[in-house]
């Protein structure tokens, strides 16, 4: 951790509710440094759906890109799912974050480092039946090469989905093109659908007045339509 050691660390807690049950988690963030030691607006609304649908994950095997503060994944595994954190293996800080936030939940989630658009980094991984990120879609430089990633986990793991969630920062901006040549579906999840269609989800003050939509991207069936 010596690349964090010199930085300021603060704790935001957060707490998920879903009907009677709720859970409580700690994310540490650090002042200073990459933008990927911060907890974004995306990241509860992605993590909310993930504890609102629960029961489907226990047992289940995730994969979480871009993870940061690893929110989303952290939330995963403890509803019972088996994480594997990622961030990129350039960004060492992004990567010991990562290894912060599982400890800070007393949890020991494996770390990898990915660099989107490449196979090789990717090729070792275990059956997924899951891939998550939240807010990688940060600028359109980076859409081909995270379109690329998700396309080859999906061709690995064909009955898998990649749920994530995306902020919208300009209005012309869309990776649409990129679905179409990798030849990926997208549906739209409606945020009320899992109470997430208001500000400050769990308490985070995040995402405000920010418009976040979530996503469900899996590979095209065979004579599917464009």
């Amino acid at each position: 951790m010596a690349e964090l050691r010199e930085l300021k660390k603060s704790d935001r807690n957060l707490v998920f509710r879903s009907g009677n049950s709720s859970l409580s988690v700690t994310i540490p963030e650090i002042t200073g440094g990459n933008y990927g030691l911060h907890v974004w607006p995306c990241a509860p609304v992605l993590a909310q759906y993930l504890w609102y649908h629960r029961s489907r994950l226990h047992g289940k095997r995730l994969l979480e890109l871009g993870a940061g503060t690893a929110l989303p994944g952290v939330v995963a595994a403890k509803c019972g799912a088996d994480v594997i954190l990622s961030d990129s293996s350039v960004l060492p800080s992004c990567l010991e974050i990562c290894s912060l936030s599982s400890a800070a939940n007393g949890l020991e989630l494996p770390v990898i480092g990915i660099k989107w658009g490449t196979f090789d980094s990717i090729i070792k991984l275990p059956p997924l039946d899951f891939v998550i990120a939240s807010d990688c879609f940060y600028e359109p430089d980076v859409f081909e090469d995270i379109i690329m990633t998700v396309s080859l986990l999906l061709e690995r793991n064909p009955e898998a989905c990649f749920i994530c969630t995306y902020q919208e920062r300009e209005p012309d901006w869309t990776f649409q093109p990129e679905l179409v040549k990798w030849q990926l579906s997208c549906t739209s999840v409606p945020l009320e659908s899992f109470d997430a269609d208001h500000e400050n989800v769990a308490q985070s003050g995040l995402p405000g007045s920010h418009k976040i939509h979530l996503f469900q991207i899996r590979k095209k069936c065979q004579g599917e339509a464009q």
